[in-house]
């Protein structure tokens, strides 16, 4: 189901808690929502649709056709190539916002099966992950 975006920094700078088997509503509520948005926006975390846990949504183009994908849990393990960057945010308000970020990332994540993977990304995904990232863990662009 689309629910509606939360644009409050209160919440959205508290940090989320760990995704469950229980929270799978949650990742497909966070996958349809952001495909209802997906002419102005490339990811979301869950906390963008006001519930507080360590799931994130996003597309993917690392592949040979773009895909939406959905990560329970994921964290970045390794990270190189630091670069400055810009990036707005459906959340919140404004104009984009300088922020660090880095050219390749490997991450531990949760598959929608519960299942642990590790996958490293580059360029555009890898930026669209580490800022839906920072959403769970309470940062703001």
């Amino acid at each position: 189901m689309v629910k509606e975006l939360i644009h409050d920094p209160i919440f959205l700078a508290g940090k989320s808690e760990i995704a469950t088997k229980e929270d799978l509503q949650v990742a497909q509520d966070l996958l349809e929502t952001l495909m209802a948005h997906k002419e102005t926006c490339v990811g979301m975390a869950a906390n963008m649709i006001g519930v507080k846990k360590r799931i994130i949504a996003f597309l993917d183009e690392s592949g040979r056709a773009p895909t939406y994908m959905v990560m329970l849990n994921p964290e970045i393990i390794k990270k190189d190539g630091a670069y400055n960057a810009e990036e707005g945010c459906l959340s919140l308000l404004g104009e984009p916002r300088p922020c660090k970020r880095y050219k390749s990332i490997k991450v531990k994540y949760q598959t929608l099966e519960l299942q642990t993977r590790i996958k490293t990304y580059t360029g555009w995904t890898a930026q669209i992950i580490q800022h839906e990232i920072d959403h769970c863990i309470g940062v703001l662009i």
